[in-house]
């Protein structure tokens, strides 16, 4: 088949939707051909825009239209795990266009890297970055390739989350306050310590965490009660949900419900342990989750409001996980056949899950309930 020829019907082919299973909502393709994406914001109803891990950021129009890279980010260190990261707009973006982003940056001297967060203003033709700063840098750099984190959350008060690995190869650094590896750390957008962060003024302690004991987490969301929530990776299974509390100790590594890579049991072996808290729901085997968004809307049934969507890695397929509370009472698999990593979930303004495979042909996916 000449090579024009067999272009177009690709291009055809990925423009079609993606079959579903019965009772599941079709899978349309919004566009494809995006270099392992990371993460989506919307900026606006008809505007999103997508970060792609070997550092370029791009707006994407509903319509699939992709935008040029934006020009101004900073530098980045495009290392295994890491590159540019998670992308949010603040919810007040049609006033003040302001964005935050997390990569994985360079040490200026020597080396090393690790997880920092910026702010910067997205200008008006939505073109370039434009007074970048940034407002945090994870401590200390190390030289690692792998456990970034890297997933930020704007609480009701406008203060920022941002969830932080531990970097593989530093993971008793978890459980010391000294350094921000393994840590979710609060700061407000200029960078500044809240007042009642849980460890303000207490010696031997940075001010900037907000709970510790945690592994790597890929996927945070603000949960239908106002509280942060999260998902991390644990080692050989364990992946857990959490709701991380100010002050909370979640274990990593001294208690986990997976095992080291290959078998064998992580330190003593322990998944309880007084003082350090048990995630609100795990799995064994491991799915690799990453991405996690509430369903607020009814857009797809009453049944699917209030669920709590997270991206499987490994398997390939999203979860649906029905609540009760803060208590997942069912799972559903779904999506089963996707086949790709999903690496986001969000819902969008106008009602509808959005999905990001994590491919070096990645597209944008849609949920459209029939």
């Amino acid at each position: 088949m000449p090579k024009p020829l067999l272009a177009i019907l690709l291009a055809t082919l990925t423009a079609l939707p993606l079959a579903a299973e019965s009772g599941e909502p079709r899978v349309e393709v919004v566009t494809s051909g995006l270099d392992h994406p990371w993460a989506l914001a919307f900026i606006g109803d008809r505007r999103m825009l997508v970060s792609e891990r070997p550092g370029r950021l791009r707006v994407i129009a509903v319509d699939g239209k992709i935008g040029a890279p934006v020009d101004g980010l900073p530098a980045i260190e495009v290392t295994g795990q890491g590159g540019l990261l998670d992308v949010v707009a603040d919810r007040d973006f049609a006033r003040n266009r302001m964005i935050y982003f997390c990569y994985a940056e360079p040490a200026v001297q020597g080396s090393g890297n690790s997880t920092a967060l910026a702010a910067a203003r997205l200008s008006d033709d939505a073109k370039r970055l434009e007074k970048v700063t940034t407002i945090f840098r994870q401590t200390p750099k190390v030289s690692s390739r792998l456990h970034f984190g890297c997933r930020i959350v704007e609480a009701d008060d406008g203060r920022l989350f941002l969830t932080l690995g531990e970097r593989g190869s530093r993971m008793a650094d978890a459980q010391k306050l000294d350094n921000h590896l393994g840590k979710i750390v609060r700061i407000g957008k200029d960078g500044s310590v809240p007042a009642d962060n849980p460890f303000v003024g207490r010696p031997g302690a940075l001010p900037e965490i907000w709970s510790y004991g945690h592994r790597n987490s890929q996927g945070a969301t603000l949960g239908p009660d106002g509280q942060l929530w999260m998902h991390e990776h644990g080692p050989q299974g364990g992946d857990e949900i959490n709701r991380p509390e100010p002050g909370k100790n979640y274990g990593w590594p001294v208690i986990t419900y997976g095992e080291n890579y290959g078998g064998g049991r992580i330190g003593d072996g322990l998944t309880h342990k007084a003082g350090m808290e048990q995630p609100l729901h795990y799995w064994v085997p491991s799915i690799a989750p990453s991405g996690m968004a509430f369903v607020r809307g009814e857009r797809y049934g009453k049944a699917w409001r209030g669920s709590l969507l997270v991206g499987s890695l490994k398997f390939g397929y999203l979860a649906r996980l029905e609540m009760n509370g803060s208590r997942v009472v069912r799972e559903e698999k779904l999506l089963t056949g996707l086949r790709q990593r999903v690496r986001d979930v969000r819902e969008g303004p106008d009602g509808m899950i959005y999905l990001l495979t994590d491919e070096a042909n990645g597209q944008l996916l849609r949920l459209v309930a029939d």
